[in-house]
């Protein structure tokens, strides 16, 4: 193919950098959007993957094979020779002139997306195809971004990626929603002749890797048995969890504030028509409301104090579905969102939680009753972040697990404290949780290429 001649990806990138001329030959491989013609003029929407936006090619009646030109159907797979013609006044910056084409792959009549909109409960049954469709294109490659950020964020300032074992024979939340890995229902344990179950945190076997290498992450699938359908849960999603040893509360929350800061500006410079998109037709004001966090900084709050928050405004009239606001409790996302938009009016740590509330391996501090946790509650939708200062101390957190009754199996984390501890502390923050808060999207089912959920396995 002459060097001239200008193919998929080479296209749009000129087209990005703004140096695309006039009247460039090009050779396209890719899908037919729409396809509409008056008799003598004919407009196909194409999309070849490499872009958010179609590229119109334009066809006439002069054109030798005109009549095959206008019966291609919507969803073909076709290669297109052409020309290049700015059109810098017009919505696109330019388009191309069709000259010849060849259909590589035809589309039959029961294609079941067609030239209208459709529910995203329908569509979830064709996850297969739904990619194909504005709104599931613009989330993936936010989710292809998203993720691109995340490892990007964490590589350029010195952490290293670890791969966290996806069988486990520990549950590292102590709530039993576990999925147990057997290979004979006769005989549960023959495999490993242990417990096992698909991980529901990566954390655990992290932070050994943190009082070696300092600085570490995973970011991976986690699994929970939580019969819950709900627009939140999924039983299979991905999660984001850094650790990081000589580092205390205080300076977990600046990674925190420092991460979420960089990836959303990320999102927002790399996916901008995607965002627009979003904007526009999933959630008005999107970009406003992830422009104020971006531009916040973020506030720091005891939970003590956010509770006498609480309890003011129900005496002073505010309802709440939960309206029973006590020292102790665990708030619900109302609770949250109230505290970040009615009162802080954007980001918020909420920090040194009860600690009958938190996990096991959080950071018992001097008063005995709270430990060093932070939660991230950011407006429209509550805690996106969680994280803590972990127990250094053998003694103490022997005596917690041993009171837990999770000691057993454990006692290999246990013995970090032993060996060479130290001050360290991380957070997790769920992916698709965090997909879902960017584009808008209220489904966390809209946010996975294949959901897995209760009852429901079809791919």
């Amino acid at each position: 193919m002459s060097k001239n001649v200008l193919t998929n990806r080479k296209l749009f990138l000129l087209n990005d950098d703004k140096k695309l001329e006039d009247g460039s030959k090009v050779v396209l491989t890719g899908w037919v959007r729409t396809n509409r013609n008056s008799g003598s003029i004919g407009f196909i929407e194409f999309n070849d993957g490499t872009h958010f936006k179609n590229v119109q090619l334009v066809y006439e009646s002069s054109n030798k094979n005109y009549e095959e030109m206008a019966h291609i159907k919507y969803g073909s797979a076709i290669e297109v020779n052409g020309t290049t013609k700015l059109t810098p006044d017009g919505k696109q910056p330019f388009e191309i002139t069709l000259e010849e084409f060849k259909l590589l792959g035809d589309c039959t009549d029961d294609y079941p997306l067609q030239k209208k909109r459709h529910s995203f409960e329908f569509l979830r049954d064709i996850a297969h195809l739904r990619p194909r469709t504005n709104t599931f294109n613009a989330v993936f490659r936010v989710r292809n971004a998203l993720a691109y950020a995340i490892h990007k964020y964490f590589q350029e300032h010195g952490f290293m990626y670890i791969h966290t074992p996806l069988i486990t024979g520990n549950d590292a939340e102590g709530a039993g929603q576990t999925f147990k890995v057997i290979t004979d229902l006769k005989h549960p344990n023959d495999f490993f002749k242990a417990n096992a179950s698909l991980t529901v945190s990566g954390q655990l076997h992290v932070e050994p890797f943190a009082l070696t290498f300092r600085d570490v992450y995973t970011f991976g699938p986690t699994f929970r048995a939580e019969n819950s359908n709900t627009v939140r849960h999924a039983s299979e999603f991905w999660m984001i969890e850094p650790e990081m040893a000589f580092a205390d509360l205080n300076d977990n929350m600046d990674v925190i504030e420092s991460f979420i800061k960089y990836i959303i500006k990320y999102v927002l410079e790399n996916c901008p028509d995607e965002m627009k998109f979003f904007d526009s037709f999933i959630e008005k004001g999107l970009l406003e409301k992830i422009n104020h966090v971006l531009n916040s900084e973020f506030k720091r709050l005891p939970y003590t104090e956010g509770i006498k928050i609480l309890e003011e405004a129900v005496k002073n009239g505010h309802k709440f579905e939960n309206n029973d606001i006590f020292w102790g409790m665990d708030l619900q996302s109302e609770h949250e969102r109230y505290i970040t938009e009615q009162v802080i009016k954007g980001p918020v740590f909420l920090t040194d939680y009860p600690k009958d509330i938190k996990a096991f391996y959080m950071k018992l501090n001097s008063d005995g009753k709270t430990v060093a946790a932070c939660d991230l509650l950011v407006p429209t939708v509550g805690e996106l972040v969680g994280g803590s200062q972990r127990e250094e101390n053998y003694d103490i957190l022997k005596a917690k697990m041993e009171e837990l009754g999770n000691d057993k199996g454990l006692e290999w984390y246990l013995e970090l404290r032993k060996f060479g501890g130290c001050v360290h502390s991380g957070f997790g923050l769920g992916f698709d949780r965090l997909l879902m808060y960017i584009t808008g999207i209220s489904n966390i089912r809209d946010v996975q290429p294949y959901p897995r959920t209760p009852g429901s396995l079809r791919f």
